[in-house]
C-alpha cells in the first residue's frame, strides 16, 4: 500500500536523513495529498507500483491549475523524485518515476488573505448609521461567514436564505448548488439591512428578489461591490492587494488554522477537486517557514 510505504519514508527521513520537523511535515503533506489526489481520481486507493510518470503529470498539472506558486510546486516535485527514488532503493519499483518530471517555468504565488484582526477592523468599518452602510456590512460580513465568491454574493435572493437553520443556499460555478453556513455576525447583519431594504417598485422579479441591492433598488453586479470594497480598505489602511476574493481566501485559511477538517472546507468552498483546496494548508505551511527563518538564529 502506498501509505503505508510513505510511512517508511517519513521515518527514513527523522531517522537516516535527519531532516528537520519542517521538512518532514512539507513532505508528509505533499504525499499525502498525491493519496487524496488519487483516491478522488481512482475511487481506491492505488498500489505503488500502479503509479506512473503520466499520472504524476496530471497530479502536478491539476497543482498549476489551483495555483499553486512556482516555488512550492518545485518541492512538491522534489518531494516526489526523492520518495520514489527511496521506493527504487527499497525494491518497490523499478525506476524512479518523478524523474522525468520537470520544474515547471511559472507559477503564481500563495493567495493573499487578512489575518483575523485585520478581517474584523474591515467588517467594523461601514457606518451604522446609513442604508448604505448597513448594506456594506451585510456584504463584507456574508462573503466573510460563508467563503463566497463575489458573483455568489451577488446571485443571493431572499428565499435563498435560511434563518432558522442558520444556512445560505449558494449558486457556484456551473450553477452548481450547495448550502453554506451563516454565522450569527452575519445573521444579525443580513437582518439589519433587510429591514432597510427597498427595492425598485419597477424592477424585474430577479432584481426585486435580490438581498443586495444597489442605489436604484435593483441587484447589486460584482463591480460595485469591488468598489465599495476598496473605499473600506482605504478607510481601514489595509493592503490595497486585497480583493472580494481574499475574503474568501481569508475564510478557508482561517478555518484551516483553527483546525477545521480539509474536506469540510472543499465542501464549504464548493471546490471540485481537494487540490484546489490544499493550496490554503500552504499559506499556514509558507507563514511558518517565513516565521521560522526570520526568527531562528541559525536558519539561514
Amino acid at each position: 500500500m502506498i501509505r503505508t510505504a510513505i510511512e517508511s519514508f517519513i521515518e527514513y527521513l527523522r531517522v537516516e536523513r535527519n531532516a528537520s520537523d519542517l521538512t518532514i511535515k512539507s513532505y508528509e503533506e505533499d504525499l499525502i495529498a498525491l493519496v487524496l489526489y488519487f483516491e478522488e481520481t481512482e475511487g481506491r486507493e492505488v498500489q505503488l507500483s500502479e503509479v506512473t510518470t503520466l499520472e504524476l503529470r496530471r497530479f502536478v498539472a491539476e497543482l498549476q491549475q489551483a495555483g499553486y506558486a512556482k516555488s512550492t510546486i518545485s518541492r512538491k516535485l522534489a518531494c516526489l523524485r526523492s520518495f520514489f527514488r527511496f521506493a527504487v532503493r527499497e525494491g518497490w519499483v523499478e525506476a524512479n518515476i518523478a524523474k522525468p518530471l520537470r520544474n515547471p517555468r511559472a507559477g503564481r504565488k500563495l493567495p493573499h488573505f487578512l489575518s483575523a484582526e485585520e478581517i474584523a477592523r474591515l467588517l467594523e468599518s461601514p457606518p451604522s448609521t446609513s442604508a448604505s452602510g448597513v448594506r456594506d456590512r451585510a456584504i463584507l460580513e456574508t462573503m466573510y461567514s460563508a467563503g463566497l465568491r463575489v458573483s455568489e454574493l451577488v446571485g443571493l435572493s431572499i428565499e435563498d436564505i435560511d434563518f432558522s437553520a442558520g444556512l445560505v443556499r449558494v449558486r457556484g460555478k456551473g450553477r452548481k448548488e450547495r448550502l453554506s453556513p451563516l454565522g450569527s455576525y452575519a445573521q444579525k447583519a443580513i437582518k439589519n439591512w433587510l429591514s432597510q431594504r427597498e427595492p425598485n417598485p419597477k424592477a424585474t422579479k430577479e432584481h426585486a428578489s435580490a438581498v443586495f441591492l444597489n442605489r436604484f433598488g435593483n441587484r447589486l453586479t460584482s463591480r460595485s461591490v469591488g468598489r465599495m470594497l476598496e473605499k473600506y480598505l482605504k478607510q481601514c489602511g489595509l493592503d490595497q492587494r486585497t480583493s472580494p476574493h481574499t475574503l474568501r481566501h481569508s475564510f478557508a485559511t482561517h478555518l484551516l488554522d483553527r483546525g477545521a477538517d480539509i474536506r469540510s472546507v472543499q465542501e464549504l468552498l464548493g471546490h471540485k477537486s481537494l487540490i484546489t483546496t490544499q493550496i490554503y494548508t500552504h499559506v499556514s505551511t509558507e507563514r511558518l517557514r517565513e516565521v521560522y527563518e526570520s526568527a531562528h538564529p541559525r536558519a539561514g
